[in-house]
């Protein structure tokens, strides 16, 4: 098929985009470059041997991204494109909730014209809002407790009402966990710009000693440590996740939305996670804890059963798998 990967330079969508190729599909990458970088094409080249056509554009600008639906007879959309730290959604929600819902809006509208019948959304668990792990797809959603998770239960609906109302319009509805770890090339990993928002990338910073220390944000939580514990899981297993979410559509036929949890099904607490980074690297992690950060929660982590069962996926890689890459792309791109 040839897929238009949104965001196809980041983290989660360049794994997406090696493991498409992978499985003989042809990529078209949309990127506006707000976090992600230009030379990830070439690393995706060098994995692959194959280097996807690019457009730098912003999915929230509609005769742009139109260009691309013209320029290609496009099979399907990956959908990543969009604003995803947390508390930053706390302090500027305007943006998160213009970039995330139009960007979701164009795309759809797009689709329709241009006959593109499957979207595969990029979700998060954060929809769940304050539930009891484990999570299960068929929970009903609450108001989550940040901008980011609203802005996704709302291009959820958007793309669910979609559906309903244009029956050739697919749409599978990926919700996952915190993605961690990096290709095993070590050409491609999580690279924010500035400082990082994400738990992983800062630790491999802290170790490599560009920035002081790492915070943990609160350790009085009711966990096994006191520290928050979530559902981390390998980016390429995600990867795999999403072909297998899009491949499953073209058997499925036409119509309808589904929905999967990817997550490997068991939390650890941050400090296990950096405990094991120090462990499995051999190098140091200093930290410090202070106080909990706005929009977090105690436990979090997915019932990933039902895309074991409809889609043949399941998470193959565990947390020494992910402290390991993610220092190997550390040090490769120092």
């Amino acid at each position: 098929m040839n897929i238009l990967v949104t965001g196809g330079l980041g983290f989660i969508g360049s794994h997406t985009v090696v493991e498409l190729i992978k499985n003989n599909h042809t990529v078209i990458i949309a990127d506006n470059l707000v976090n992600s970088k230009l030379e990830v094409l070439d690393k995706l080249h060098q994995i692959t041997g194959s280097k996807p056509t690019f457009y730098e554009i912003d999915a929230t600008d509609a005769v742009q991204t139109e260009r691309v639906f013209k320029d290609h007879q496009i099979d399907g959309v990956i959908h990543f494109a969009g604003l995803k730290a947390v508390g930053e959604s706390v302090e500027k929600p305007l943006e998160y909730y213009y970039n995330n819902l139009v960007s979701t809006m164009v795309l759809s509208r797009l689709c329709l014209k241009f006959g593109v019948g499957k979207f595969v959304f990029s979700s998060s668990a954060t929809v769940y809002g304050e539930q009891p792990s484990p999570l299960r797809e068929d929970l009903e959603l609450r108001r989550t407790t940040n901008p980011y998770g609203e802005t996704k239960a709302m291009s959820e609906r958007i793309l669910e009402d979609t559906a309903r109302a244009n029956p050739g319009f697919t749409v599978t509805l990926l919700r996952y966990f915190n993605p961690v770890g990096a290709h095993e090339s070590g050409l491609i990993g999580e690279e924010p710009n500035g400082i990082p928002n994400n738990l992983m990338p800062f630790v491999t910073r802290v170790a490599r000693g560009v920035l002081p220390g790492l915070s943990v944000f609160g350790n009085d939580y009711e966990t096994v440590d006191g520290t928050g514990v979530r559902d981390y899981i390998h980016v390429v297993d995600l990867a795999e996740g999403h072909v297998a979410a899009i491949e499953k559509m073209v058997e499925a036929g036409s119509g309808g939305v589904s929905v999967y949890n990817l997550g490997t099904g068991r939390g650890t607490s941050v400090l296990e996670l950096v405990h094991a980074f120090m462990e499995v690297n051999g190098v140091e992690v200093p930290y410090k804890i202070v106080g909990r950060r706005p929009g977090d929660l105690a436990v979090c982590y997915a019932d990933a059963s039902k895309a074991e069962r409809e889609l043949g996926w399941k998470a193959k890689r565990g947390v020494k798998e992910m402290v390991r890459d993610s220092w190997r792309f550390e040090q490769n791109n120092a």
